[in-house]
C-alpha cells in the first residue's frame, strides 16, 4: 500500500468483486423488466422486519406501489451497468447499498421472525443481503473505477477543467 492506494492485486480482486455484484443488479433489474408480471407487492406485503408497517402499507396504495416498481426495476438495472463499467462507481455503490438496505429491513433475518415466501439457506442476522451491502462498502471505498473502470476518463476530464478553471 503506498500513498494510501492498494496495491495491484487487491484492486484486481475488488474490481473483480465489483463487476460481479453489478452482474447480480443488472440481472435482477432485467429480470424484473422483462417479466410484465413482476411486482414487489408480495415481498413488501410479507414484510416482517423494524419498518414492516410502512412497507406493508406501501404495498397497499397502487399509486406509490407502481412507482416503487419502476424505481426498483430500473434503478437495479443502472446500478448494475454503472458498476459492470466501472461508471460513476461510488455513486452506484452508495445506490446499490440503499437497495440492499431497505431489502435487508423489509424482511431481515432476525431470531423469531417467520416468512411465508421460501429462502434459500438458513441464516441468522447475516444473510446474502448483508454480505453484498459489505461488498459495495468495500467498493465504494476502494476507488476501483478509477482503477479498472470509466471512472478513469471522469477523473481525467473533470482533472483537467479543474486545472484550465
Amino acid at each position: 500500500m503506498e500513498d494510501g492506494k492498494l496495491a495491484r492485486g487487491p484492486m484486481i480482486a475488488i474490481t473483480l468483486l465489483r463487476v460481479l455484484v453489478g452482474w447480480h443488479f443488472l440481472y435482477e433489474g432485467i429480470a424484473k423488466i422483462t417479466s410484465p408480471s413482476w411486482s414487489a407487492a408480495g415481498y413488501l406485503k410479507q414484510a416482517r422486519g423494524p419498518f414492516a408497517d410502512i412497507f406493508r402499507w406501501l404495498a397497499a396504495q397502487p399509486d406509490l406501489l407502481a412507482a416503487a416498481d419502476s424505481i426498483t426495476m430500473w434503478g437495479l438495472t443502472l446500478v448494475g451497468v454503472l458498476l459492470i463499467l466501472g461508471l460513476f462507481t461510488r455513486l452506484a455503490s452508495l445506490g446499490g447499498i440503499g437497495f440492499i438496505l431497505l431489502f435487508y429491513l423489509c424482511n431481515p433475518p432476525f431470531v423469531g421472525l417467520f416468512y411465508s415466501i421460501p429462502v434459500e439457506g438458513s441464516y441468522l442476522i447475516v444473510n446474502k443481503n448483508l454480505v453484498e451491502l459489505g461488498a459495495l462498502i468495500v467498493v465504494l471505498a476502494s476507488g476501483s473505477g478509477v482503477f479498472a473502470g470509466l471512472d478513469t476518463l471522469v477523473h481525467a476530464v473533470l482533472g483537467r477543467k479543474r486545472k484550465t478553471g
